[in-house]
Protein backbone atom coordinates (compact mmCIF):
# COMPACT_ATOMS: atom_id res chain seq x y z
CA UNK A 1 0.00 0.00 0.00
CA UNK A 2 2.91 2.40 1.05
CA UNK A 3 4.24 1.93 -2.41
CA UNK A 4 1.22 3.23 -4.16
CA UNK A 5 1.06 5.94 -1.69
CA UNK A 6 4.31 6.83 -2.48
CA UNK A 7 3.37 7.02 -6.59
CA UNK A 8 0.15 9.01 -6.34
CA UNK A 9 2.34 11.85 -4.15
CA UNK A 10 5.41 11.86 -6.76
CA UNK A 11 2.64 12.44 -9.77
CA UNK A 12 0.81 14.61 -7.65
CA UNK A 13 -2.31 13.05 -7.95
CA UNK A 14 -5.80 12.69 -6.17
CA UNK A 15 -6.70 9.56 -4.86
CA UNK A 16 -9.67 7.99 -3.52
CA UNK A 17 -8.79 6.15 -0.46
CA UNK A 18 -10.59 3.83 1.71
CA UNK A 19 -9.61 3.87 5.35
CA UNK A 20 -10.91 3.00 8.73
CA UNK A 21 -10.63 5.59 11.36
CA UNK A 22 -9.46 5.40 15.13
CA UNK A 23 -12.97 4.20 16.13
CA UNK A 24 -13.68 1.66 13.66
CA UNK A 25 -15.66 3.34 10.70
CA UNK A 26 -14.42 2.46 7.69
CA UNK A 27 -14.98 5.96 5.35
CA UNK A 28 -14.50 6.85 2.38
CA UNK A 29 -12.19 10.00 1.41
CA UNK A 30 -10.81 11.72 -1.73
CA UNK A 31 -7.71 13.05 -0.73
CA UNK A 32 -4.10 14.58 -1.95
CA UNK A 33 -1.09 13.33 -0.46
CA UNK A 34 1.50 16.33 0.56
CA UNK A 35 3.67 14.29 2.77
CA UNK A 36 4.91 10.63 3.51
CA UNK A 37 6.51 9.63 6.94
CA UNK A 38 7.83 6.42 8.06
CA UNK A 39 4.11 4.74 8.78
CA UNK A 40 2.29 8.12 8.66
CA UNK A 41 1.32 10.56 5.54
CA UNK A 42 -0.25 13.91 5.22
CA UNK A 43 -3.09 14.53 3.08
CA UNK A 44 -5.28 17.33 1.96
CA UNK A 45 -9.08 15.90 2.69
CA UNK A 46 -11.43 17.45 0.13
CA UNK A 47 -14.62 16.06 2.22
CA UNK A 48 -13.23 17.46 5.44
CA UNK A 49 -11.59 20.77 3.47
CA UNK A 50 -8.46 20.28 5.89
CA UNK A 51 -5.15 18.87 6.05
CA UNK A 52 -5.48 15.60 7.91
CA UNK A 53 -2.78 13.18 8.99
CA UNK A 54 -3.53 9.13 8.40
CA UNK A 55 -2.01 5.97 9.56
CA UNK A 56 -0.44 3.68 6.87
CA UNK A 57 -1.60 0.63 8.01
CA UNK A 58 -5.41 1.98 8.48
CA UNK A 59 -5.59 2.26 4.45
CA UNK A 60 -7.77 -0.93 3.25
CA UNK A 61 -7.88 0.84 -0.85
CA UNK A 62 -6.21 3.43 -3.24
CA UNK A 63 -7.90 4.28 -6.29
CA UNK A 64 -6.04 7.55 -8.13
CA UNK A 65 -8.88 9.71 -10.47
CA UNK A 66 -8.14 9.60 -13.65
CA UNK A 67 -9.25 12.28 -15.47
CA UNK A 68 -10.14 11.95 -19.11
CA UNK A 69 -10.50 14.75 -22.09
CA UNK A 70 -13.67 15.07 -23.13
CA UNK A 71 -14.21 16.25 -26.95
CA UNK A 72 -16.49 19.59 -27.76
CA UNK A 73 -18.71 18.91 -30.63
Amino acid sequence: MKEQLIKAMQRNQLVNMMYVSKTGGITKRRIKIIKMESDLFQAFCFMKQAKRTFIIDHVLAVVPLIHKARDVV
